[in-house]
């Protein structure tokens, strides 16, 4: 068994209501030497009521929870706490529930179809910057919107009337690492900056387009032509 280091560097709380799946997860993290899991909540209430505890680093959501959405507990838990990672784990994997979970504030969307120390690396990915996705569920999402661009043909922003969102030079460039899949660690080395600096270009790349998620950024820049197809 592993030991618990003095203060671990990832805090996890859980919203799940599948007593296997919540102690498949409970004995994971208890395992993992930089995880804490901080509080585990079976319903949507309790999982509201989390929200007013200690801020955690990274939040797993379930959507069918007995008592409502899991979507409430992350519209409210992205307000609340806007630095937290927020993952949806769950069975659900229509359309509806992935878009309204990405615009609720998700920035993961996993299926239960992994298991419990799996799950343990896509919350260490989550909690250094990426979004760890189903390939079913990104599947889903890269179809959803090539459909909503075929009608497209010249500039999108035109069609909208929305001016095309103007990044720095910087802003660009942490956008297309972004796309590729890098860490907001391994972009600050690669432009040899702070960490810090990074989550400040992403924080403008999200308020200039309108959005709340990494996801939701590489979508709408794709859209806008900001990124390549």
């Amino acid at each position: 068994m592993h030991a618990k280091s003095a203060a671990p560097s990832i805090r996890v709380a859980l919203v799940e209501d599948d007593v296997y799946f919540q102690q498949a997860l409970r004995d994971a993290i208890d395992g993992a030497p930089d995880m804490a899991l901080l509080s585990v909540s079976s319903t949507r209430a309790q999982g509201l009521q989390a929200l007013k505890g200690a801020l955690v680093d990274v939040l797993l959501v379930d959507l069918g929870l007995p008592d409502g959405s899991g979507i409430d507990v992350i519209r409210a838990a992205h307000a609340q706490w806007p630095a937290c990672g927020i993952m949806v784990c769950t069975a659900f994997g229509d359309e509806m529930h992935v878009m309204q979970s990405l615009e609720a504030g998700a920035a993961g969307y996993l299926l239960k179809d992994s298991t419990a120390h799996s799950m343990l690396n896509e919350i260490r990915s989550l909690h250094a910057g990426g979004s760890p996705i189903s390939p079913l569920i990104a599947r889903q999402i890269l179809m959803r919107f090539r459909r909503q661009e075929k009608p497209v043909a010249i500039s999108v922003t035109a069609a909208q009337g929305k001016p095309r969102a103007a990044l720095s030079a910087r802003e660009q460039q942490v956008l297309e690492f972004i796309t590729k899949g890098f860490t907001s660690d391994e972009i600050a080395a690669l432009m040899s900056v702070t960490r810090h600096t990074v989550l400040t270009f992403v924080r403008r790349i999200y308020s200039k387009l309108e959005v709340s998620s990494k996801a939701e950024a590489i979508f709408e820049a794709r859209y806008q032509g900001l990124l390549d197809a």
